[in-house]
Formats: structure tokens, sequence, C-alpha cells
């Protein structure tokens, strides 16, 4: 039985990846309730694998690698089609895709030298935020409620930002990014 708990977080982390284009179609035809719906339930099995993996000791590289990805690309698929349909302003998009380009150039380096990146509590607590901001507009455009969802977005697209930030500090403290001697050197190397 015990070995069976083990695939539950790998099995939920691909049903996110299904619902992906569930959400985006439920969005793109104004059906606001089954998105909600999914996109809920997406968040809740994302807690939800995070919880067994670590209760019963089922971290897996494939769920370090996969987890993160389906958290990117749930939000910026899902941010995407709430601009196309003109609920969000692009610039929120574009941050957020930065900032997940930044991280997946860096997994990326960090894994060509079998390193692989577990997420911190700080970048937790910024999708938390997106989650929130998401089903704000999606809710606000279900009963028609005054537009609070933007101060969500600032304040998780702020958060995000300090994510970032705490990731590039996180990785130049462990020695994993060059610092101005190593530059020096290479360059010093180079000239010789």
């Amino acid at each position: 039985m015990k070995k069976y708990i083990k695939l539950v977080p790998n099995v939920l982390t691909v049903i996110r990846f299904i619902f992906i284009p569930f959400i985006v179609i439920s969005i793109s035809l104004n059906n606001y309730i089954l998105a909600l719906v999914l996109f809920t339930i997406s968040s809740l099995s994302d807690i939800l694998d995070g919880y067994i993996a670590r209760k019963y000791e089922a971290i897996t590289d494939f769920g370090k690698l996969m987890d993160p990805l389906a958290d990117k690309l749930t939000q910026i698929s899902t941010l995407f089609t709430l601009y196309i349909k003109r609920i969000i302003p692009i610039w929120i998009v574009i941050i957020i895709l930065l900032k997940e380009l930044v991280l997946i150039s860096g997994a990326s380096f960090l894994y060509g030298k079998q390193l692989v990146v577990s997420s911190k509590w700080y970048g937790k607590l910024a999708t938390v935020l997106l989650y929130i901001a998401v089903v704000s507009s999606l809710l606000i455009r279900l009963y028609d409620l005054p537009k609070f969802d933007i101060y969500i977005y600032i304040l998780a697209i702020c958060l995000t930002i300090l994510a970032l930030l705490g990731y590039i500090e996180h990785f130049y403290k462990k020695g994993y990014l060059p610092n101005k001697e190593d530059l020096k050197k290479k360059s010093t190397n180079k000239k010789n």
C-alpha cells in the first residue's frame, strides 16, 4: 500500500497538466463556474501532492521538476486566457512570464550541474497569492463584483519579484552563481 501512496503525488501532478486545456477552454467559453471549479481542484491537488510527498517521503526528481512546471503552465495559460478575454491587463502576464523564464533558465542551468531545485516558501506564497488573484478575477466576472483583483495581482507580483530575488540570493550564497572574483579569474585566464 505504501508503495502505491508514493505514486499519488506524481499522478496528481499529471492530472494538473491534463486540467490546463479544460481551464483555458472554460474561461474562453465564459463558463466561469467550471473554470473556477477546475482551477480550485488543480490548486488543491497541488497542495495535496506536496503534503503526501513530504509525509510519505515520496519526493522524487520527477516531482521536483514536474510539479513546479505544472504550476507554471497552469498560471501562464490561465493568465494569458484572462488577458485574451480582457479580464486582466497584459503587464501582469508579461511580468509573471519573465519571472518564470528566468527561473526555468536558472533551474535548467542548475539541473545541468546535477542539481534539482526545490521550491522555497516565498515562491510558494507568491504562487498562492497568484491563485487567489485568479480566483478573484473569475468570481468578479461571475458575480459582477467590483474589480478588487488588481490589488491582489499587484501584491502577488511584488512577492513574485521578491521570490525571484530570494532564489538568486540563495543560489549565489550556495556558490552556484559566479561571484566577482570568479568572473575576474575567467577574464584573466582568457587574456592569457
